[in-house]
């Protein structure tokens, strides 16, 4: 019978060999056109480095200020960028300032799409700067060098929007965003809000089974082998063995996942491809002095948190002067910079909230369930939500009363409250936390805090043996030719260059391509061999990664035995039996401070008149809620908008906020108790605010429970029934408290 089946045209065993045939016929093609794709790649790749400012920004720029050009020089920029035709600038509006990292690839993934952090900055009216970054370092370049040209940059900026409502938000991705802290740490005046994408801070933080990126350098012993690396670059360390970390992280994805979706999607996958490895090709050089700053002080040494890194004036570093509102956002999938890295500083710097509080600062966060590390500020789906949210919505950040938050997302629809409050797709609100949230995403315990100590020790003495014995004798051998042809040999250069048409092969595959394509036959989707294809593609990521974790289990095992040892430990100058902590505690300096701002906001707590006596009501109502949504602050914002008697500046706003605030913080009776002393005898005017106050208060939810009952308490202070009837505020503007 299954000879007979054979013989039959169209039976089982004719069916399976046609699709074999539909199936080699497009899998010989695709091959084809992959190849090709890889030569474009290549070529690409060739005419990227060969210009002298290499970028992968989608939009014009014009340049402002050249860093070569500057007293110390730098290999930075400073551009503006120019807005596509169909959008409009609000002149007007707090400029943004994006900073892209300098970790091995070039500058522009910021502004690398049309949903990315400056196309949403610009679509919601600001005006955008990029501070990019040369391939080669300037001679004698180091991270505080760049750090004070970072600075005159941001003045520049400063000077050219002297009529925008707030200083510019300054966002900073990954690497530059912990060099954003640095520089905001030690010019806390220059900036407003910071948005800190994906950017490591406390750089021992992470959990047991996650996260092995943290063990590496006490694995190799330390940074001797980044100076002997700078050593063997003649000065210069090759960013290119920075992005072979990063594929190391994963290399499921490095060695299969990332052709093979090409491969498999030839005819529609080709343009994003050889737009992001434009990017991912673009290495750029460090200075050995740079790198090594980084790899000693931050990686190994976890020093930014701790405020153990000082400038050559003798000015320390401490994340706790910055004064600006601190954006974070981290994700759960990034293996990178994961949340513990992205957070864990808070806990190093606070003893609680209320520590925040007293030095006046307010971090927002948000945490992102799955997407990685690059998608924290590549992702078009994170540019359109959370980038564009923040972007749309920076005033509700700047004017936040201090304290910790988080900040979450609801979708809009039609059932949303006031939908017509909300900008875009998504109700932004921020959530009042305390550190205990932080902590709940787990951590060090002392005795990883140890071990990370014994690395930090260890490496420091290996880099000093390398310093005395054996760099004398690297550097007399490496000459800057020499250092040139290591560098074009590395391997990430040589997949490039291998299949660009400097190979006089790759002249055949593109003759063979341009056959293809006018002969393309793709195979069915229902077709038993591309699922079988499909089949075998995930058998090999689910080898690969099972190998990773194999590897990084092991790779934990070592670090957490060998640096866990108590015989190392005592031997290194660390107790084995001590419960190390890095947090902080608040200098005699900042208390005596401290008490002194004390002191004058109570006795300014009778002092002011129907503006703050509506301000300091609406938060008493507010906070009982524990969030902000942006209904509200926009409800607030159109009350200013509608007043028509001298309107404060967004920064005279932003601080009578906080002296209103921290006076309830202070004293709540007390303050409460002053607000008739504020009001006017004019009941209109008092029914007014009120009124305005309830609108705020109901734009984002209903008015019940504790609100409803400090609502109530608010009208008898303003002697009124909690059920006033609303006021038409067109009748009498002047009436309407801002």
């Amino acid at each position: 019978m299954a000879t007979e089946n054979m013989k039959l045209p169209g039976g089982p065993m004719s069916g399976l060999v046609s699709s074999a045939v539909e199936y080699m016929v497009d899998a010989g093609q695709r091959s084809v056109l992959f190849l090709d794709i890889m030569r474009q790649r290549g070529d690409q790749y060739r005419d990227h480095v060969a210009q002298t400012a290499p970028h992968v920004l989608q939009y014009a720029a014009e340049l402002i200020t050249d860093g070569r050009t500057l007293d110390e020089p730098v290999n930075y920029a400073l551009v503006r960028i120019i807005p596509p035709k169909d959008v409009e600038i609000d002149m007007t509006r707090r400029p943004f300032v994006v900073i892209d990292p300098r970790a091995g690839h070039g500058p522009g993934i910021g502004g690398f799409k049309a949903d990315s952090e400056i196309g949403v900055a610009m679509r919601a009216g600001h005006p955008c700067y990029f501070i990019g970054f040369l391939p080669e370092p300037v001679p004698g370049q180091t991270i505080e060098r760049i750090a004070r040209a970072e600075a005159k940059f941001i003045e520049t900026v400063i000077s050219r929007h002297p009529d925008a409502d707030g200083k510019p938000c300054v966002i900073g991705n990954c690497q530059a965003g912990w060099a954003l802290m640095i520089l905001a740490s030690l010019r806390p005046e220059l900036f407003g809000p910071l948005v800190i994408a994906g950017a490591p801070l406390a750089y021992w933080a992470g959990v047991h089974g996650q996260y092995p990126m943290r063990y590496s350098g006490g694995l190799l012993g330390g940074s001797w082998l980044t100076a002997l690396t700078s050593d063997l670059g003649a000065g210069k360390f090759d960013g290119a063995w920075l992005v072979q970390n990063f594929e190391n992280q994963n290399p499921s994805n490095t060695l299969w996942t990332k052709q093979y979706n090409v491969y498999s999607k030839v005819d529609t996958e080709a343009e994003r491809y050889l737009d992001f490895e434009r990017w991912w090709g673009g290495h750029v050089n460090l200075n050995a002095e740079e790198i090594q700053f980084i790899v000693d002080e931050l990686f190994i040494g976890n020093n930014l948190a701790a405020g153990r890194i000082e400038m050559s004036d003798g000015q320390k570093v401490d994340l706790r002067n910055i004064r600006s509102p601190i954006v974070v956002f981290c994700s759960k999938g990034d293996n990178v910079t994961p949340p513990q890295q992205a957070l864990d500083w808070i806990l190093d710097c606070y003893a609680d909230v209320d520590e925040i509080r007293a030095y006046g600062q307010t971090i927002v966060y948000t945490v992102h369930e799955s997407i990685g590390h690059l998608g924290i500020f590549v992702s078009g789906g994170v540019a359109k939500k959370e980038h564009a949210e923040f972007s749309s919505n920076i005033d509700l950040i700047d004017v936040l009363p201090p304290g910790l938050y988080e900040a979450t997302f609801e979708a809009r629809n039609d059932d949303t409250l006031n939908a017509d409050l909300a900008v875009g797709q998504w109700v932004m609100r921020c959530e009042a936390r305390t550190l205990d949230d932080i902590r709940a995403m787990g951590g060090n315990s002392p005795e990883d805090e140890r071990r990370f100590a014994a690395a930090k020790r260890v490496s420091e003495l290996n880099l000093a043996a390398y310093q005395k014995f054996m760099r004398p004798w690297v550097k007399g051998m490496v000459t800057p030719q020499l250092a040139e042809w290591a560098r074009n040999i590395h391997p990430l250069r040589m997949q490039y260059e291998a299949f660009s048409s400097k190979n006089p092969w790759m002249a055949t595959i593109k003759s063979a391509a341009d056959r293809v394509e006018d002969n393309r036959k793709p195979v069915s989707q229902d077709n038993p061999f591309l699922a079988f294809q499909e089949q075998m593609s995930k058998q090999i990521v689910h080898a690969l990664d099972s190998w990773r974790d194999a590897q990084e289990a092991l790779s934990e095992t070592i670090f957490l035995n060998v640096y866990g040892s108590p015989v190392l430990q005592a031997a290194l100058g660390i107790d084995p039996n001590s419960a190390p902590s890095r947090r902080r505690e608040m200098s005699a300096e900042h208390q005596a401070m401290l008490a002194k701002r004390i002191a004058e906001l109570k006795s300014h707590i009778g002092e002011g008149g129907l503006r703050e006596a509506a301000l300091r009501a609406l938060l008493y109502v507010g906070s009982a809620r524990g969030m902000v949504d942006e209904r509200s602050v926009e409800a607030l914002r159109q009350v200013r908008l509608d007043h028509a008697g001298p309107r404060k500046t967004l920064a005279e706003f932003k601080m009578l906020v906080r002296e209103q605030f921290f006076m309830l913080l202070l004293d709540r009776d007390a303050t409460l108790a002053a607000i008739p002393k504020l009001l006017p005898d004019d009941m209109n005017q008092r029914r007014a605010a009120f009124t305005a106050m309830r609108e705020v208060l109901s734009a984002s939810a209903d008015i019940t429970g504790e609100r409803a009952r400090r609502l109530k308490q608010v009208a008898e202070l303003f002697g009124l029934e909690a059920n006033v009837a609303p006021f038409d505020p067109k009748a009498d503007p002047r009436a309407r408290a801002s």
